[in-house]
């Protein structure tokens, strides 16, 4: 257990961080999830809906440097393939 003052602040900044990044993480897994079941279920309509909102869990995760920018675009594209299917 942490002993001074700031390396209290550390741990308690450390495990905020991490809430965080673990929300901001399963925000784009499960937006993903959804997009693939209802591409897959061949409802087109609904999966076209949900397109922005992959978008933008992906680029969130991508500028709070949750997942590199590499990945999100990687996972974008394949979001958008698999919408044209």
């Amino acid at each position: 257990m942490p002993i001074t003052q700031s390396a209290k602040k550390a741990l308690r900044q450390s495990l905020t961080r991490k809430a965080r990044n673990l929300r901001r993480k399963n925000n784009y897994k499960t937006a993903l999830k959804e997009l693939s079941s209802y591409a897959s279920a061949g409802n087109k309509k609904e999966a076209e809906k949900l397109l922005p909102k992959v978008y933008k869990a992906l680029d969130k995760a991508a500028k709070t440097n949750v997942i590199a920018k590499n990945k999100a675009a990687r996972l974008k594209a394949k979001a958008a393939k698999m919408l044209a299917k």
